[in-house]
């Protein structure tokens, strides 16, 4: 194979990782001389009706195709990647097909892609020559082309004479031919993919282009908010990072964002120096060494940043500073959980919108129903490619209490609650005031095992059984 054309400089080797995974069907070369190909060599075909009819085009015998066909999404409990949003910058997508300028079209509104500038037009490869050799390149190109072998490299060579240098190149192609695709890779682009593909492959796609190479870390984020006041949101969303740190074994961050009325000192019997407010209030100078001197550490795995809890002055904050500290958490701890208080503002709504996932806790009431509803339909609606809101059930089973069945509940929702927490003041109340959590103080209990459950569910990991309290457990001068 030919060196590259020094003028196809879309970006350094550095800028593209290619892996090898037999669902994607990518080779794994990162950087240096791209390996020689065995005209001898076995065909790679990982789908044989997707692989295209045999040609001559760069003089292979037996030419070798694989299907470059996206990795099939897996279900909620089994997906647990987290992708880094990508920073604010353009992208320019010229797409021959208008299926795809759909998809791209559609992508734009996601989360991740939130502060890039997308813009789509038709034409493929010859409209972005035209356009690029008059203005100045994007950030990221993609080009949508049903041309194949020397007529696609003829015209992406073309392309690369007025694309400026820096600039990536995403090519989603119509064949799904190995030669190809090595020499595209010889010449600098990014990556190459073969419909079909769903949104989210290529929202991971494009999110893995921009993953920091200092910090390319990112914990997942995990938003829990009351659909009314009252409710016990933030004793779940406690109970929760407890559960998450202490039960499944991963490391948590609890953030308490509820900055006049936050219980999480309280719960966890704690008197912090300082708070989050602290770091909300300078989110410029948030680094490891703030976070360690702010956070509480609660356990080995669990860490948290308290809430102030003072009405002596009012939080006035603006939306970039909960979004830049909730960044910077997320940096240092594999789980983030945020206890939201129940009110509406903008900075509440776009971290419900950038969170991983988001956890709705609602009571078998009406109003709560209606709060619901109209905050999965929000969600759902601007979220489109994420997984839907959890809904957990709280205080089920107040005595003489009317009460709408979790059936009835459920069907209204259109979406079936992933828990149901039963009323049991005595077991909540014993907690609260030893400083403790349900998991501690009865870890066989249905509430235990539920959030246990949940827990799993968002860790992707197996549910841990509890061990079950011994009698020294129960009587404590046993211990000594």
């Amino acid at each position: 194979m030919s060196n590259p054309d020094p003028a196809w400089s879309l970006g350094s080797d550095d800028d593209f990782v290619l892996e090898e995974d037999e669902n994607f069907g990518v080779g794994g070369i990162e950087g240096g001389d791209l390996p020689p190909f065995d005209e001898t060599e076995t065909p790679l075909v990982a789908n044989e009706s997707a692989a295209p009819p045999a040609d001559d085009t760069f003089g292979l015998s037996a030419p070798a195709s694989v299907a470059l066909t996206a990795a099939p999404i897996m279900p909620r409990e089994e997906s647990r990647t987290t992708e880094q949003p990508v920073p604010r910058i353009t992208i320019h997508a010229a797409c021959d097909r208008h299926e795809i300028s759909d998809i791209i079209s559609g992508i734009s509104a996601d989360r991740r892609l939130a502060r890039a500038e997308v813009t789509v037009e038709t034409g493929g490869i010859e409209a972005a020559i035209a356009r690029f050799a008059a203005q100045a390149s994007p950030n990221l190109l993609i080009i949508d082309t049903l041309m194949q072998g020397q007529q696609m490299l003829h015209n992406l060579d073309r392309l690369a004479q007025v694309i400026e240098e820096g600039t990536k190149v995403v090519i989603i192609g119509a064949v799904n031919d190995i030669a190809l695709f090595r020499e595209l890779m010889a010449r600098g682009v990014s990556e190459y993919i073969v419909p079909p593909m769903q949104p989210i492959d290529l929202i991971r796609t494009v999110c893995g282009l921009y993953v920091n190479p200092d910090k390319p870390f990112a914990g997942r984020v995990i938003s829990v908010i009351g659909a009314r006041g009252g409710i016990g949101a933030s004793t779940i969303a406690h109970n929760l990072a407890w559960s998450i740190a202490e039960r499944q074994d991963a490391g948590a961050t609890l953030l308490d964002l509820d900055l006049s009325f936050g219980t999480a000192a309280l719960d966890f019997n704690q008197d912090p120096p300082q708070s989050i407010a602290d770091a909300l209030m300078a989110p410029d100078r948030v680094d490891d060494v703030f976070l360690e001197r702010v956070t509480t550490k609660q356990t080995q795995r669990l860490q948290m940043l308290t809430a102030p809890a003072t009405l002596e002055r009012e939080f006035e904050l603006d939306a970039q500073s909960y979004e830049m500290v909730i960044e910077r958490v997320r940096r240092t701890s594999p789980f983030v959980v945020l206890d939201l208080p129940h009110v509406w503002t903008s900075w509440i709504k776009n971290t419900l919108l950038s969170a991983d996932d988001a956890i709705i806790v609602a009571g078998p009431d009406l109003a709560s129903l209606r709060n619901t509803k109209n905050i999965i339909d929000l969600l759902k609606a601007m979220r489109p490619y994420d997984s839907p809101p959890a809904v957990v059930l709280s205080m089920v089973g107040v005595p003489k209490r009317p009460e709408i069945p979790f059936k009835d509940f459920a069907e209204a929702l259109g979406c079936e609650p992933v828990a149901a927490i039963p009323f049991d003041p005595q077991l909540f109340g014993m907690a609260a005031n030893n400083g403790q959590m349900v998991g501690e103080v009865a870890a066989q209990s249905k509430t235990a095992i539920a959030l246990d459950a949940l827990a799993a569910t968002l860790t992707g990991r197996k549910p841990v059984e509890a061990k079950k309290s011994s009698l020294t457990d129960k009587i404590p001068f046993l211990k000594r």
